[in-house]
């Protein structure tokens, strides 16, 4: 697996468990012998809803709901067979999405 990166993207909505998640995979590449980059923190995407409380007049009277999507990057760079094993069992808390891709 020598002259090839792995790239770990992440999101979630709860930024803490981003950060765990993220430094447990940091962990067990380095632990590994795996050299990592990042994590790299991306935009953050919020979205914003509103939405009328009164269901007939009352145009002013609204409600705003956000939804933030964190994401974090890194590469892990000249992975051994022993970091794939180890990535493969790492078990992360739900509700991180994860998007492994090699080149």
């Amino acid at each position: 697996m020598q002259n090839q990166k792995i790239r770990i993207r992440l999101k979630a909505f709860d930024h803490r468990l981003i950060d765990v998640s993220t430094q447990e995979i940091v962990d067990t590449a380095k632990r590994t012998g795996a050299q990592v980059r990042g994590p790299i923190p991306l935009p953050t995407r919020k979205e914003r809803f509103t939405v009328l409380i009164s269901p007939h007049v009352n145009k002013d009277a609204r409600d705003q709901y956000e939804i933030r999507t964190h994401k974090r990057m890194l590469d892990i760079v000249e992975p051994t067979e022993k970091t794939v094993d180890a990535l493969r069992k790492l078990d992360l808390a739900a509700g991180v999405d994860i998007q492994i891709s090699l080149g």
